[in-house]
């Protein structure tokens, strides 16, 4: 077991089978030494486990474990990119966050935060990355949140 296999373990996070894409596109493209991973979003065996919109039927706290559970589904995608060892990854470059929220929602950045530090949590000082998250109405499946990323690997 490789030094993030074994933090993951120290976390108690188990990875999940990647989820199939749900529409026609790839769930990571490697290019050089870059890995992007299309958006993912709070599944649970195959099915949405946080549903709805912020700011409306689903409270904040639900939000950021959305968020968490979102990025251990880009590591799932990131672990087969890099042909099942995660060290090779050398910097968290860039997370994209989306939150299903009401128009007066304002606090999408605290939401995000749940993906955000689990990444530092995981990868620590090359998990820090530039971020971006915006509010939308809605998201596939209803999902209260979706989070992409983007790695640097060896």
């Amino acid at each position: 077991m490789g030094r993030i296999e074994t933090r993951l373990a120290e976390l108690g996070i188990t990875l999940p089978t990647p989820m199939a894409p749900v529409a026609n596109y790839l769930p990571y493209v490697v290019t050089g030494d870059l890995v992007v991973v299309s958006g993912q979003v709070p599944a649970r065996d195959g099915k949405v486990a946080y549903t709805g919109i912020l700011g409306d039927n689903v409270p904040m706290e639900t939000g950021v474990q959305a968020a968490q559970l979102c990025f251990i589904n880009v590591l799932a995608q990131l672990k087969v990119a890099c042909g099942g060892d995660l060290d090779r990854v050398r910097q968290v470059v860039r997370l994209g966050g989306f939150i299903a929220a009401v128009p007066f929602f304002t606090q999408h950045a605290q939401v995000m935060n749940g993906a955000s530090d689990m990444s530092v949590a995981v990868f620590d000082d090359i998990g820090r990355h530039a971020r971006t998250t915006i509010g939308v109405p809605s998201l596939p499946m209803n999902a209260a949140v979706e989070v992409e990323g983007m790695f640097r690997i060896a």
